[in-house]
C-alpha cells in the first residue's frame, strides 16, 4: 500500500504575475524549484493565503533568480499579483519510507528569495 506524503513546500511566496491567456499552469523561478526538488511538469497544489483558494496544476520553470511566481491560464483568476501563496508537491510512498522522509521546505522573503537555508523536516515535526 502507498500513502501520499508532502514531498516539497515553497512557503510564503508572492504572486508576481498573472497571465490569463496562457494554456495553464504556474511558472516558478527555476532556482526555487531546484531548492525543493520540484521537477518541470510536476503536479503541485497552490494555496492562496489571501483568498483561501486552493488549486492543482503543474509547474513550468521560470528564469533562475528572477523570483517569478506566475499564475497562468484559468489559475490567473484565483489570485492577484501580491497575494501570498504556498506551493506543495506530494509523492507516493510506502508507510515505512514515509515515516523517515523529510519534506524539503523553503521560506521566501517579500522578493521571493530564499530567506533561510533549505531545510528538511518530517511533516509531523513542522510547526
Amino acid at each position: 500500500m502507498f500513502i501520499e506524503i508532502c514531498k516539497s513546500k515553497i512557503a510564503h511566496g508572492f504572486i508576481t504575475e498573472a497571465e490569463l491567456f496562457y494554456e495553464g499552469s504556474i511558472t516558478v523561478d527555476k532556482s526555487l524549484l531546484e531548492a525543493v526538488d520540484i521537477l518541470p511538469g510536476e503536479k503541485v497544489d497552490v494555496l492562496n493565503v489571501n483568498n483561501g483558494n486552493r488549486f492543482t496544476t503543474y509547474v513550468i520553470p521560470g528564469k533562475a533568480g528572477s523570483g517569478t511566481i506566475c499564475l497562468n491560464g484559468p489559475a490567473a483568476r484565483l489570485g492577484l499579483v501580491g497575494d501570498q501563496v504556498i506551493i506543495l508537491s506530494f509523492a507516493l510512498m510506502e508507510p515505512e519510507e514515509a515515516k523517515k522522509y523529510k519534506t524539503k521546505i523553503i521560506h521566501l522573503d517579500e522578493n521571493n528569495k530564499i530567506k533561510n537555508n533549505q531545510f528538511s523536516v518530517r511533516v509531523s515535526d513542522e510547526k
